[in-house]
């Protein structure tokens, strides 16, 4: 049991109640199919051959067990799929709550199997290991105090054998444990290697590397056959410990059972229910016993889960924005606590005004982007937005007023006019044209199957310069208040860069344009810049100021 993993259920904890009850009722049907049977073979001793009795325990037991079982089956399948698509939600929101942030050790290949096969897991954990849980413990004591009043010798031995399948249990589970957390460890590793490896596969090919990575696979392939083997090898041996007990106790009860008929305390008939229900008492363990495992994995995959779900998330406002001017107030930022990135800057992004950082590589350029996206948080100091600190501000009214141009943004391996529609929904064929135009991609679009071109995975079947371009056009069909270009003119050619630059000057009018760039000559045309080095403003001022600092 792990009541964080129960918690997740929410309202839906009580399904598994639902369940255990109408397993109860079947068992009770199947103890009414014996007494039926008893009955039956008690009229033919007695040569009286009334079977009415008889057969009408017995159809009753069978109907109410047909049916507890179809109903608990369904509502089993009912609950596994409601948890599934639950979680799953859960998950691709916290993922999306959490943006672009890193989330803990889970790279995207984590990420990914732990929302789709780990929540399989989960599933065979709420829907089969949990309903089994309260079953193994209620049926034994449902059984006791029906079997109680027959022989209480019987009864007793039978239900103190009963804990020792969990105790069996007990003696693996700690390095069960161990086990499957190293069995969901290696899982994840494989598969983010795989993906690494996938794709990289170019570059591999290119330096002769393909095979030495292969090795490498097949290395982790072989160690997460040998874990796999151990749990494989744990579940047998745990699955046979349990058989001997269940066998054992069954055997003890019988055993008294038929002692006490041979003494006369009890009927030849009450002692054949002892032999024929005996099993029953360590079936409900049993078959615990037999999901521990699945449990386990599902429980090892949970935690995963839980890592991502419990991540915490930065804190958003609700207010609205009533200006579209950036400040940055003795903002301190580090990614390890120690060693600061950005080192108490103050920066000014006027409205509509063109304002440019300039940085080496390393510098904080990025850092920057990041704060001003919110997607990180200063360590001291404060961002407005206006008259509002960011973290005050709605977070997606926010993002509605602020556009991405950065040199890996993001194409969908999808047609030219539904990425325009990921910016923005309403834009018209018309409009896209204008667009399309405004970055001289008008012609190479109509010329290339017009608006239906389906961008290949990676923007592999067009050039960069091509990507940049249509990246700008449509960040300009969504018509944001505040745009930051991000290296957006690095490595294309000099026309697209010419295009590109020409596009963020006309901007100037309607938004505040940002503009991150580690050359000078790039943002000659901006109102104001800020040259950044290590973390720290080192010069301020228009292009003519930066030169005669010498910053050219």
């Amino acid at each position: 049991m792990d009541k964080d993993l129960l918690k997740l259920l929410g309202k839906d904890k009580k399904y598994i109640f639902i369940i255990d009850i109408i397993m109860l009722i079947g068992m009770l049907a199947s103890i009414a199919i014996t007494c039926g049977f008893i009955l039956a073979i008690k009229e033919v001793y007695d040569e009286s051959f009334n079977f009415l009795y008889p057969i009408l325990l017995v159809s009753i037991g069978i109907c109410v067990r047909l049916i507890s079982s179809i109903i608990s089956n369904y509502m089993k399948d009912y609950l596994g799929r409601k948890v599934k698509k639950e979680l799953r939600n859960k998950a691709i929101k916290k993922i999306f709550s959490l943006g672009l942030r890193e989330v803990d050790d889970l790279n995207m290949a984590g990420l990914t199997q732990v929302t789709l096969e780990g929540v399989e897991q989960l599933d065979l954990y709420y829907s089969n290991y949990l309903p089994l849980f309260f079953y193994s413990m209620l049926a034994p004591l449902l059984l006791f105090m029906i079997s109680v009043f027959i022989d209480f010798r019987a009864s007793l031995i039978l239900l103190f054998c009963v804990p020792l399948i969990p105790m069996s249990i007990v003696m693996v589970s700690k390095y069960a444990k161990k086990i499957f957390a190293k069995y969901w460890g290696k899982y994840i590793s494989m598969g983010g290697e795989f993906l690494d490896t996938i794709s990289g596969l170019k570059e591999l090919k290119i330096f002769l590397a393909d095979e030495r990575y292969n090795d490498k696979l097949n290395s982790r392939a072989e160690e997460f056959r040998t874990v796999t083997m151990k749990v494989l090898v744990m579940q047998l041996a745990s699955t046979t410990i349990m058989d001997l007990v269940a066998y054992a106790g069954a055997g003890a009860g019988i055993s008294m059972a038929l002692t006490s008929a041979s003494l006369s305390y009890i009927s030849f008939y009450e002692a054949l229910f002892f032999v024929l229900v005996a099993v029953e008492f360590f079936l409900p363990m049993r078959a615990l016993g037999s999901a521990f495992h699945v449990a386990m994995n599902g429980a090892s995959a949970g935690k995963k889960l839980l890592k991502l779900l419990n991540k915490d998330e930065l804190k958003w406002g609700n207010n609205k924005i009533k200006n579209k001017e950036i400040k940055f107030k003795n903002v301190i930022f580090s990614y390890d606590g120690e060693n600061n990135v950005i080192n108490d800057i103050n920066l000014d992004f006027k409205e509509n005004k063109i304002t440019a950082i300039v940085g080496k590589s390393g510098s904080g350029k990025s850092t920057i982007v990041k704060l001003i996206m919110g997607l990180i948080r200063p360590d001291y100091g404060d961002i407005y937005v206006g008259k509002d600190k960011i973290s005050e501000l709605e977070r997606n009214d926010y993002y509605h007023h602020l556009g991405i141009v950065s040199y890996n943004s993001y194409l969908f391996n999808d047609t030219i006019k539904n990425n325009f529609k990921v910016a923005n929904n309403l834009v018209t064929d018309e409009e896209i044209y204008k667009y399309l135009k405004m970055v001289n991609m008008y012609d190479f679009v109509m010329e290339n199957g017009g608006l239906d071109k389906i961008i290949s995975e990676d923007s592999s079947n067009i050039s960069g310069g091509e990507t940049q371009r249509l990246v700008l056009a449509i960040n300009l069909s969504a018509k944001k208040d505040i745009y930051v270009f991000d290296e957006a003119t690095s490595n294309i050619d000099k026309d697209s860069e010419e295009i590109i630059i020409n596009n963020i000057k006309n901007l100037k009018d309607e938004a505040t344009i940002i503009i991150i760039s580690h050359r000078l000559e790039n943002v000659v045309f901006a109102d104001n810049i800020y040259y950044l080095e290590d973390g720290i403003i080192k010069e301020e001022g228009n292009n003519k100021l930066l030169i005669h600092n010498n910053l050219s």
